[in-house]
């Protein structure tokens, strides 16, 4: 191995060692070898390193499961399921501007509910920010969330389209 390509290596080694990490920085980093983007937009930190906040792979945007965290924190907004979807589809739309796309080219969601008696107030916040077009959907009643606190969590998809 060539002293050059020990350089690219470790170059890349330190990109991916810096997309894992959720200091204040880029929101978006270029794993080489993939060509996927990690997309980690500060103040919207996962929960534990094991995971981006979302991943940009061509036109597709992928974001992991979200939950009502208000930025820079790791708390779950007060106040029970509404104002936590508000700030779960907020933190979604963050993710999602990070790496060049809008709420308008999301495709899927999957919602995943705690109780489903939060079904209609969870469904109401969720309509303000997919008034036209809603895409596909999925809504689970889960027993737990990794946040105790949490009362909803929702994951989706997108690809970017041309404006």
């Amino acid at each position: 191995m060539t002293a050059a390509t020990r350089g690219l290596i470790a170059s890349w080694t330190a990109l991916a060692v810096a997309a894992c990490t959720h200091a204040p920085g880029p929101a978006l980093a270029v794993a080489p070898a993939s060509g996927r983007q990690v997309i980690n937009p500060p103040g919207i930190a996962p929960l534990v390193a094991a995971y981006s906040v979302a991943i940009r792979s061509g036109d597709q945007v992928f974001v992991s499961g979200m939950t009502g965290i208000k930025p820079g924190t790791q708390d779950i907004v007060s106040g029970g399921v509404t104002p936590q979807t508000r700030q779960t589809l907020e933190n979604i739309k963050t993710s999602l501007q990070a790496a060049g796309a809008t709420m308008a080219d999301v495709d899927e969601c999957t919602v995943f509910l705690k109780d489903m008696a939060d079904y209609a107030a969870m469904n109401a916040v969720y309509i303000e920010f997919f008034r036209v077009d809603p895409p596909a959907r999925a809504t689970l009643a889960v027993t737990e969330l990794p946040r105790p606190a949490a009362r909803v969590e929702i994951k989706c998809s997108a690809r970017i389209r041309q404006r």
